[in-house]
């Protein structure tokens, strides 16, 4: 934005409390991170920040020009939400707020004109101090330092945004992580402030929308995809990358029920499909060989 001299930065809690515990420990379920539980959260916050900017046009008579962000573009939004006071950043590499943990949306309204400095509340007492559960409990290593992560390593960059194969050495780490991964958020002290949310769109309509069963996942077909997760976070990776990671918990959970399924998803269509659904079936034919 030429010009740029301010930011706004908000947080929004989505934390959409826990589900049934037999549910949550079910390896023949899938587990999906928390933030998709419930409603595509671009599509929440963004109207609501074009709101907010129209505000501030109308407050300075229409002289400021913005850009909106909502975990888009090349913005590191927890860095600006820490320099505004918003929380500190924890060796998880997460923002935390003292009062909230860590379950916080963020987006930002970047303008061209001055709008001034609000007191910025001072997290002096706030940090992480010598804990360092989060380095030990991430399941692959990718913390590999405090403030330290590796994104290669990271479930959520493995199961999210890589778009090819998962490497081989990685995939049984991934347990039945189908979707994300809140491990070092999970194991944050801070996270006993935690509250649930009160928007709605952000719980979980049932236990099948965070911890899915794995047999009736790798049955999607395209248009089954799209019914099932059209306005969630999880329509963005396809349904491609999204049972390449099915296959790999099947594979995980090593139950001979997986196998009718997986030898099918043999002749899919997607080449990312079969590689990964033949490593599931070696899995569990490998576990089988040796009992």
């Amino acid at each position: 934005l030429p010009g740029a001299q301010a930011f706004v930065c908000v947080g929004m809690n989505y934390y959409p409390g826990e589900i049934p515990v037999e549910a949550r420990t079910d390896p023949s379920r899938g587990l999906i991170s928390r933030y998709a539980w419930g409603a595509d959260y671009h599509d929440l916050m963004a109207p609501r920040l074009e709101e907010l900017a129209a505000s501030i046009r109308a407050e300075t008579g229409g002289r400021a020009a913005d850009r909106i962000y909502v975990d888009t573009g090349p913005v590191l939004e927890r860095a600006y939400a820490a320099a505004a006071g918003l929380g500190f950043i924890g060796k998880n590499t997460c923002m935390i707020h003292p009062r909230f943990g860590s379950w916080l949306f963020l987006g930002e309204i970047l303008l061209d004109v001055d709008v001034g400095r609000d007191v910025i509340p001072s997290y002096k007492g706030g940090g992480c101090g010598t804990c360092t559960r989060c380095l030990e409990a991430c399941p692959t290593g990718a913390l590999v330092a405090p403030y330290v992560l590796d994104a290669r390593r990271c479930i959520s960059y493995l199961t999210i945004e890589l778009k090819g194969a998962i490497p081989g050495e990685l995939r049984p780490l991934l347990g039945n992580r189908i979707y994300g991964c809140d491990v070092c958020q999970e194991v944050c002290p801070w996270q006993r402030f935690a509250r649930p949310t009160q928007e709605r769109a952000f719980r979980a309509a049932d236990p099948d929308r965070a911890a899915p069963p794995l047999l009736a996942l790798i049955a999607l077909d395209e248009e089954g995809f799209r019914r099932r997760y059209t306005g969630s976070p999880i329509a963005r990776i396809g349904r491609g990358r999204f049972l390449r990671n099915v296959a790999v918990a099947l594979g995980n959970w090593g139950d001979r029920q997986a196998i009718p399924a997986l030898e099918k998803a043999l002749t899919d269509a997607d080449p990312l499909m079969r590689e990964h659904a033949a490593w599931a079936l070696e899995r569990i034919n490998g576990r089988e060989s040796t009992r």
